[in-house]
């Protein structure tokens, strides 16, 4: 019988602790944001709220999930 893997509910808090701090980090820059105009602010959180899908260790983690490798 197959044993549950502990890999992915790690993994899972994994990537929710990355997300956490990925947006406790923008959201840190809220006050400096705020005086911009708004178009300038909805290009910053349009970005930020893109630019964690490539600047995050996601894929890696998902890929350790499932085969026990990072690459």
């Amino acid at each position: 019988m197959n044993e549950p893997s502990w890999r992915k509910p790690v993994g899972a808090l994994l990537i929710l602790v990355v997300v956490l701090l990925w947006t406790v980090l923008f959201a840190s820059f809220s006050d400096s944001v705020a005086t911009l105009h708004w178009t300038l602010q909805l290009v910053y959180y349009a970005l930020a709220g893109l630019a964690w899908i490539w600047l995050t260790p996601v894929k890696p983690i998902l890929r350790w999930m499932q085969t026990t490798r990072w690459r």
